[in-house]
């Protein structure tokens, strides 16, 4: 991992155990794209879709700032202020028409991820996430709750995933291992994402299964207690990344929280901002 992906004209990057093979024209594009996502270069992956890229100047797009995620004639259209790709799930192919940045295409694959996952019973959540001694925890909370302070209060022997959006496929794989996978046998992992928060810094290239979910809030002293499902999943709902106003796959998408809840352990996690915290975590 983190050798040079670009073979002619593409670049492969994986994430969350999936690969994307992204194609231009521009070689200075394709060295931008190698920088940005060094820790997620995987050149001998097979990709799981494609995605071609053209660059236009800035302006030259569309006039629309909202984005906007729609299922038409067999394919997803994006469409916002910097970008409009499409996505087509049969063939697993793509385009997006964007201007020379890394922003535009990061948005597109959280996007296409998101649409993936719901199919599959994983989430995208805005959350932070570490592991420690191989297991994962995930941290999620309003904004300003705690998840870049946790991240960065984290011991040198965790291994932060993200700070800001966590990737969890399910992993039924997980059964007979030996690990709490719940009661209905579904074990998840969490997967490192380079999408970075307030920390600035691209999570690690690694994965383990999740063992908690804490919901952060700041406090006076260092509490924890269980979270009831009912109220987990609305928190837990709060925080998932899901872009696209598709009855159906919002309902899958509520359908994997429940099931999340379900099967991990979630706590309250009430913390003072300093590293002892961590020793309630595990």
């Amino acid at each position: 991992m983190g050798e040079l992906a670009t073979t002619g004209q593409q670049v492969i990057i994986e994430i969350g155990g999936m690969a994307v093979e992204v194609r231009s024209e521009s070689p200075e594009f394709l060295e931008m794209l190698e920088r940005r996502y060094s820790g997620f270069l995987s050149p001998e992956a097979l990709p799981g879709f494609e995605l071609d890229v053209e660059l236009v100047a800035p302006g030259r797009i569309t006039r629309e700032e909202d984005l906007s995620v729609r299922f038409e004639a067999g394919r997803w259209l994006i469409e916002r202020g910097d970008l409009r790709a499409e996505w087509e799930p049969a063939s697993r192919r793509g385009r997006i028409v964007q201007s020379p940045n890394p922003y535009s295409i990061d948005a597109v694959l959280r996007i296409v991820h998101s649409l993936i996952l719901a199919q599959e019973g994983g989430l995208l959540v805005h959350a932070a996430s570490a592991v420690r001694n191989g297991k994962a925890f995930l941290f999620a909370g309003v904004s300003g709750a705690g998840k870049t302070t946790i991240s960065r209060l984290a011991p040198p022997d965790a291994t932060l995933l993200t700070d800001e959006i966590s990737y969890l496929r399910v992993d039924r794989g997980l059964v007979g291992s030996g690990l709490d996978v719940g009661r209905n046998g579904h074990g998840y992992v969490a997967y490192g994402t380079p999408f970075a928060g307030e920390l600035a810094k691209v999570g690690e290239n690694a994965q383990a299964p999740l063992a908690a979910l804490y919901l952060l809030q700041k406090g006076s002293e260092n509490t924890i207690e269980p979270v009831k499902a009912s109220d987990a999943a609305r928190m837990l709902l709060e925080n998932v990344l899901f872009f696209a106003n598709d009855s159906e796959l919002v309902s899958l998408v509520f359908e994997s929280a429940c099931e999340v809840v379900r099967n991990v352990p979630v706590y309250r996690l009430t913390f003072v901002p300093d590293e002892r915290v961590w020793e309630l975590i595990g």
